[in-house]
This record gives C-alpha cells, structure tokens and sequence, in this order.
C-alpha cells in the first residue's frame, strides 16, 4: 500500500525512540488543554461551535507555548477532518498545492481536511490571498496560528473570511497543573523546594512548551535533593521576557509604560521600564519617548519635564549601559509624578485643524511690516501699537485675520504651572475686553 500522501511513513523504531516530555504530554482531548477555558470550557466559544456540529476557519492568536497547534489538531479530531499541519517558515507555495490538490481529492470522496498553518503572519500578502478560494469553496477549513496581531499581520480579505479567537497566556494555576502532570508521567518530585517551583513557573513566563522543557531538564539531573531558588538558577537557563523590538510586545509594553506614566503610577511606570530594558530594547529608543511624553502629556504644567527628559537622554548618551539608565530611571519617576497636561498638545492640534479649515487668510495689516512705500500706501504697519509702550505693557490689539472669529486654542489646566499661566490669560483676556469696550463708547 502506498504511505498517506499528508506525512512520511513512521520508521520501523519510530515508537521506541525517546520522545520529549513535552510531546508525551500533549493533550489528547480538549478537557486536557489548560488554561483556555473561554474557549472549550463548557460555555466556551469554540465548545459551542463544536457542539452544534460545524467548524469554520479560525485565526488562533495567542504567545508562545499557549496550546495552539494542540488545539487545531484536536479540532479536527473533533470533528472528524483530516489534520495537514504546515509552518510558514518552512512553506511556500508549492507546499500549499500540493495540501489543497490533497483536499480537493478528499472532498470528491467525500472527506474534509483541516489545514493547520504555523505562523501563517509569516506568509506574504500574495500567499495569504491564495488561501481565499479553497476557504471560500469548503475545500479546507483553515486554522491559522501567530503570535502577532492579526490586524496588523493578516490581509483584510482573509481575515474577514476567518473568526479570530484570542488564546489566553498560561497563568500560574495553567502552569502548575502542567507540572503536576509532568511529575505524574515521570513518577516523581521535581526536586525543587516551594519557592524554587514558583521560580520556574515565572520563568517560565506563560509558555507551557518551555515551562515542560525546565521540567525535563530537572528531572535528567537525576537529584532527589531539592533545590532552591538560587540552585535552580545555577542549574537551567534564565529566560528572557518575551519581546520583539519590531512586533506587538514591543508596542504593547510601550504603550503600557506611557500610559503609566500618563496615569501617574509611579511604581507601575518604573515596572514596565523595567521588563523594556530586559528585553533588549535600546535606551535611546525609551528616551526618546520620554522626551515625547514629556511634552505630550505634562507640557507646561511642569515646564521642567522636558528638561529633565532631554538630560536623561544626554546623560544615557555620556555614560552609556549600565550607568546611564539610571539617569532615565529618575526621568520616568520625575515625568510619573509631575502634573499632567496635554492642553499644548490639544492646543498644537486645534491650531492645525483651525489653520486648515480657514484656509489662507492674509494677517491684518496693522502687524505686517512695511519696509516699502508701497506697502505703506497699502496699509501695512499702521495703527501698530507697540505693546512695550501701552498700559500694562498689553495693548490688546486683534492678531487673528480680520474676516475670522478669535479662536480659543490653548485651555491650560487647573495644575501644575499652567494654572498660574491660566490666570495670566484670563488677566490678559480682562484688558482685551475693556479696550474693546473703550474703543465702541469712543
């Protein structure tokens, strides 16, 4: 008989070769996964669908080592399809031909087929767009799954044909059955002391698949003395926080550090600086967004934010790693604990809309220069009044084109600096409406 055209033939001693813990202890029902109960628990979403009897395309997105090729292979058991699993690292478009040639063939028989890509975001625009007619056509039910945000890594019309089921990240509850499992498939202890197992469930930071492979490695120590923290250091590897310079962690840890410090959190600001440099991130990059915050969001509510940001940046630039961080250390706290404003920002936005909408209006020709007869006959210059030398040093004279209304740009906020700039605004604004008055009673 000739092998089945979806894999090689297992070798005569396939069954007898060693197989990683993490492998043996694979879920072989969706009551075995862990730690995604929104979606197979009873009320779960993915349960439902199974229940009424029908499986679509589905994009499953989640970090890494969350059960997501586990559970494309135990939806098609579920519902009786043929499993083809695929990765796009190591696919092209020959390789998908040949899986849709595959079920075209099985559906003339009368068979469907479940194709499990890995890491589907990897695939070009130009790929992925040839998935739309055999998902269109029933010819396969699609399963993709990415550690990256679909929305960003996936073609509209794929997605649109697709339903996206977010896998959640293992908690520790997740990961501590994960190691009771593996201590019950090894028959023994894992020789670690309490603190020490909760060591490697945070190192193992929500992946069950490297949470195993810890386990694995402990266990080959052949040790029955148990270890505590500091051993177990010594003893595996230390992993480093999940982050991608160029993806969705780094997006997502930065926007969780700005809005930190925009929420005046200090010790949740300095956290998340703290998991950006760990990962590996320039400090250039972090201080250039302090600097941006700095103005954004605190402005002139604190006029020595920006200072302080642009000197921790020159001084990370002078000392460099390890010293220099320290001085963005002291800017994030300085920039969590600062007043918060972004009325310049609001200001600077309202300005452009404003300048956009009104098009280009010609200045009022009392603050035009007239370095020309011409321009003198023509009006330029005159009835200037020179602020230095009207009563209070404010002449209240109209700056706005004369055929538009004044606009209210700036608002500052009851705080910070900005409230004594907000008094002298509405100082400024008491005098402007006097000398109007004075100028209709003459």
């Amino acid at each position: 008989m000739a092998p089945p055209a979806s894999g090689p033939v297992p070798g005569l001693f396939e069954a007898d070769a060693p197989r990683p813990l993490a492998d043996r202890l694979r879920p072989r029902s969706l009551d075995e996964v862990v730690g995604q109960d929104h979606l197979i628990g009873p009320d779960g979403s993915l349960r439902r669908m199974l229940d009424n009897g029908r499986l679509t395309s589905l994009i499953l997105w989640g970090g890494p080592g969350c059960g997501k090729t586990t559970l494309a292979r135990l939806l098609a058991e579920r519902s009786g399809l043929k499993f083809e699993p695929l990765s796009a690292v190591f696919s092209g478009v020959a390789d998908l031909r040949k899986v849709f040639d595959r079920a075209t063939s099985r559906r003339q028989a009368g068979e469907g087929t479940l194709l499990f890509v890995d890491e589907i975001h990897r695939f070009n625009r130009a790929q992925q767009d040839g998935f739309l007619p055999v998902v269109e056509d029933g010819t396969i039910v699609l399963i993709g799954a990415t550690t990256e945000n679909p929305s960003f890594e996936l073609n509209a019309a794929l997605l649109s044909r697709c339903q996206v089921y977010v896998l959640n990240r293992l908690d520790e509850t997740a990961l501590g059955r994960m190691l009771e499992r593996a201590e019950e498939a090894e028959g023994r202890a894992l020789p670690l002391d309490d603190d020490a197992r909760t060591a490697v469930i945070a190192m193992a930071d929500g992946d069950g698949r490297y949470l195993l492979n810890m386990a694995e490695a402990l266990f080959a120590l052949g040790t029955t003395e148990k270890m505590n923290p500091a051993g177990l250091a010594a003893a595996v590897q230390r992993r480093l926080p999940v982050y991608d310079k160029h993806q969705d962690s780094h997006f997502n840890l930065i926007s969780a550090l700005h809005k930190s410090l925009r929420g005046s959190d200090c010790d949740a600001a300095l956290y998340w600086f703290g998991r950006i440099l760990e990962g590996g991130e320039d400090p250039l990059y972090v201080a250039r967004r302090l600097v941006r915050f700095a103005y954004e969001d605190i402005g002139l509510a604190d006029p020595q934010a920006a200072h302080q940001a642009l000197m921790a940046w020159d001084t990370y630039e002078r000392l460099g790693s390890p010293e220099g961080e320290l001085a963005l250390a002291q800017a994030v706290i300085y920039l969590a604990t600062a007043p918060k404003s972004n009325a310049a920002y609001g200001a600077y936005k309202s300005a452009r809309r404003t300048a956009k909408e009104t098009g280009s209006l010609m200045p009022p020709k009392h603050i035009l220069n007239a370095p020309t007869r011409l321009m003198k006959d023509q009006g330029y210059g005159k009835d200037y009044a020179y602020d230095h030398d009207a009563p209070d040093g404010f002449s209240g004279q109209n700056y706005f084109p004369e055929n538009m209304s004044r606009a209210k740009l700036y608002q500052p906020v009851e705080r910070g600096f900005e409230r004594e700039i907000r008094k002298r605004l509405e100082y400024w604004d008491g005098l402007r409406k006097k000398r109007r008055q004075a100028e209709i009673e003459e």
